[in-house]
């Protein structure tokens, strides 16, 4: 599912030539954000239940810069982000649903990532001694229950966050932002030419659907600058 869900799509096949339609400074916005976006560290999501954290969460990846979610669907709770909180970010994302999180794991092990569940469990690592310098996707759980068995007994490893107070667990949407920023900021120092890690190919490919994407808010996009 691409572009946030099937509503952004036919956008992306509309045959424009943006550049015409766009300011110059909003096509310099989008080739900024491009050049920082990730596929090589990534998010999935676990069976959430709650929309509003379902939409927290895809913003603090969309503002990060990840460009990827993958979604576990609760067969309890349909994948529905709240609108208000999410303030439009979906339609930037790549968001991938999935039946289970065996279909999950075979796609992303298929493209080369390990996978780490957060809990708190023995034999967890901190996540302050992750690298993020392979592909890495996170996985994070379900609001009342944390990940499933099924996670627990298929990723690569396990980590917890580290905590200095008497609380010992974070809303999902706390945890995903603490995780996230943790992982684009050691990408940021660690790797040569920072987070970013698009070829050529999609970058440019990304470009156009960010430009696209970017006409349908033309008239918000065109007012007079303060």
């Amino acid at each position: 599912m691409s572009g946030g869900g099937p509503r952004y799509e036919r956008f992306e096949k509309e045959k424009l030539e943006p550049e015409q339609f766009l300011l110059d400074v909003r096509k310099e916005k989008i080739d900024r954000v491009v050049s920082q976006r990730t596929r090589n560290f990534t998010v999935v999501l676990d069976r959430l239940e709650d929309s509003f954290n379902m939409a927290a969460v895809l913003r603090t990846c969309e503002s990060m810069g990840v460009q990827e979610v993958h979604v576990v669907i609760n067969p309890e709770a349909p994948f529905l982000p709240n609108s208000r909180v999410a303030q439009g970010c979906d339609k930037w994302l790549d968001v991938k649903l999935y039946k289970s999180f065996a279909e999950c794991r075979e796609h992303l092990k298929s493209r080369g990532f390990q996978l780490y569940a957060s809990a708190i469990r023995e034999g967890a690592t901190s996540l302050y001694t992750l690298r993020f310098d392979t592909k890495v996707a996170i996985v994070l759980g379900n609001e009342r229950y944390g990940v499933s068995d099924d996670v627990l007994n298929a990723v690569d490893g396990t980590f917890w966050i580290p905590m200095k107070g008497f609380s010992q667990s974070l809303n999902i949407s706390a945890a995903a932002s603490a995780c996230i920023s943790r992982a684009i900021a050691w990408r940021d120092e660690h790797l040569e030419g920072g987070s970013g890690d698009l070829p050529p190919e999609e970058a440019l490919a990304l470009r156009e659907r960010f430009y696209v994407l970017a006409i349908k808010q033309r008239k918000r996009l065109f007012k007079k600058q303060p």
